[in-house]
């Protein structure tokens, strides 16, 4: 417990009377850490903090990487600048030393801010200087992790710089063929062209010889490799369900791996706004509430192998199932939760295919922003997803052509989001229009579009176009998946009461366990699921219930 006499000692406190120190020693929290332990986190509620004894080092996330800011000694206060600010914790802090720590709630920071000048004085004082450091601090920090030299429609170019997208990784991209005068001179062989189309230069030293995704990623310090060989639960997928499968496995003690190919969040990462997700009344983006998740498995202890596929999974002889990665690891798991979500359909029309990449793009990814401003572009689907990108993209081009093959958006999209879309000047929607043909030299130039109304006559139509953003629904990836493993005639898995080869006769199965005992499945890719992030997380966390309980089933037997 913190005494009126301990507080007297602290500058702080000092000019306050003996009474007013006593009622606030009794509203403190008296915490002490151990040396390595968390005071507070970046993102979390701000509190005003005094440390009694001890040192303790201030920790900001910087371009996804932890860098230590500052260093408080005994008799530092701290914590002020959020909470008068009445925002989150702008950095975190943790114990360098054995610490001991007087909490006060943001309340009393107000209060001892009225009841003395002098304090007040002092608070303020310090709260300015700390301020007027900010200018020093962002131009000592980089604006971005990764140096992309390549060109727009270079393949290994666009899957970098959309796997960096994805996982909020900042990098600064030049186009050779743009701006050639912006790529340094130590990026230029002697005929004065870049050395690799991309080239690829990560945290200002280390280049990427091959540059590869996975190479990229290595070259970050993101893990792509098991660390160990053995789990108690693996999840295939880090959309929204297998990320709410981590935390939840990890917070309740198994020992979770989560493989993931691309990024973290799944179609739903790619989403610039989701209004209708509990608990955020502004809406919230999809590459936030995945960023949000993943740090939050990551902390509870789950491992996340990046840019990794499963190739197979199949069953040992003493009951665990082995997962085999692409290039040869191996694991082996108790239980497994697959949450592998579900890819773009493919717009089959003549000529898509080939421009995939240069002109035509599945999903809307945001770093396609920097193609697409002032120009015209068109989306095809009627569904949530095709009018969160057109919201979005509307901000960016100059005109957004929302291409729908039926009446209207009524039957597929939420009403507020047409509702929006109706308030967009440069939003257009195309009723009964069906896109047939692209054509182009080395990029998409034009797209054939067929109009049937009803009641009148068919029109075919040709216009330029300069991007097309396709979103017409998802299919199922399961092919790799055993041939025993139950599916619907779309390829989605069944669980549960539609299971119809169950053969365990000790008992039924468990509402997301498939027909092979022990292997569960949530999210997108099980069959009759809800297509929404809520119920992807919803179905996640659940899922490792019933792991639970097939593991207690496993160990009694």
């Amino acid at each position: 417990m913190i005494t009126a006499q301990e507080l007297e000692s602290i500058p702080i406190f000092a000019c306050l009377e003996e009474n007013e120190r006593q009622r606030f020693a009794e509203r403190a929290a008296d915490v002490k850490l151990a040396a390595g332990e968390w005071l507070v986190r970046e993102g979390e509620t701000a509190h005003f903090f005094v440390l009694l004894d001890g040192e303790m080092k201030v920790v900001k996330e910087i371009l996804g990487q932890q860098q230590a800011i500052a260093e408080y000694k005994p008799g530092s206060f701290f914590g002020e600048i959020p909470v008068l600010l009445l925002a989150p914790s702008f950095a975190s802090v943790k114990a360098k030393t054995h610490a001991r720590v007087a909490r006060f709630d943001p309340q009393l920071l107000f209060e001892l801010i009225h009841t003395s000048e002098k304090c007040s004085a002092v608070i303020l004082q310090t709260m300015t200087d700390r301020l007027s450091g900010v200018g020093e601090f962002v131009r000592e920090t980089p604006s971005a992790r990764v140096l992309i030299i390549g060109t727009q429609y270079d393949e290994d170019c666009r899957e970098i710089r959309a796997f960096l997208s994805a996982n909020r990784i900042p990098y600064e991209w030049i186009d050779q063929a743009r701006d050639a005068d912006r790529v340094p001179v130590c990026m230029l062989d002697r005929s004065g062209e870049p050395i690799l189309s991309p080239a690829i230069v990560v945290d200002r030293e280390s280049c990427v010889k091959v540059p590869t995704v996975r190479n990229v990623a290595e070259a970050l310090g993101i893990n792509t490799k098991p660390k160990q060989q053995e789990y108690d639960v693996v999840v295939v997928g880090a959309g929204p369900a297998g990320l709410a499968a981590g935390v939840y496995g990890a917070s309740e003690g198994l020992k979770v791996l989560i493989v993931e190919k691309s990024a973290c969040g799944g179609q739903a990462g790619t989403s610039s706004r989701i209004e209708n997700y509990l608990g955020f009344p502004n809406g919230v983006s999809g590459d936030e509430l995945a960023d949000k998740a993943l740090k939050q498995a990551q902390r509870f202890g789950a491992e996340i192998a990046m840019t990794r596929t499963v190739e197979s999974m199949f069953l040992l002889e003493n009951g665990r199932h082995c997962i085999e990665l692409d290039g040869g690891d191996r694991v082996t798991s108790s239980a497994v939760v697959l949450a592998t979500g579900v890819e773009w359909r493919r717009l089959d029309a003549e000529g898509v295919d080939q421009f995939r990449g240069r002109g035509v793009y599945y999903g809307a990814s945001r770093d396609e922003t920097v193609n697409i401003m002032g120009k015209k572009i068109f989306i095809v689907g009627g569904g949530n997803s095709a009018g969160q990108a057109a919201m979005y993209f509307s901000h960016y081009a100059s005109d957004v052509i929302v291409l729908v093959r039926g009446e209207g958006l009524t039957l597929t999209m939420s009403q507020y989001l047409i509702d929006q879309l109706g308030k967009q000047k440069n939003i257009k929607i195309s009723p009964y229009t069906e896109v047939i043909r692209a054509e182009g030299e080395d990029h998409l130039e034009r797209v054939t579009f067929r109009k049937r109304v009803p009641g009148e006559a068919e029109v075919i139509v040709t216009k330029d176009v300069d991007a097309l953003f396709v979103m017409i629904g998802a299919k199922a990836n399961t092919a790799w998946l055993p041939k025993e493993l139950q599916r619907n005639s779309a390829g989605y898995i069944c669980t549960g009461r539609d299971l119809t080869t169950w053969r365990e006769a000790a008992r039924p199965a468990f509402p997301l366990e498939t027909n092979l005992p022990g292997v569960f499945c949530a999210g997108d890719v099980r069959a009759e699921s809800i297509k929404r992030v809520s119920s992807g997380v919803g179905e996640g966390s659940m899922a490792i219930a019933f792991v639970h309980q097939y593991l207690a089933l496993e160990s009694r037997g």
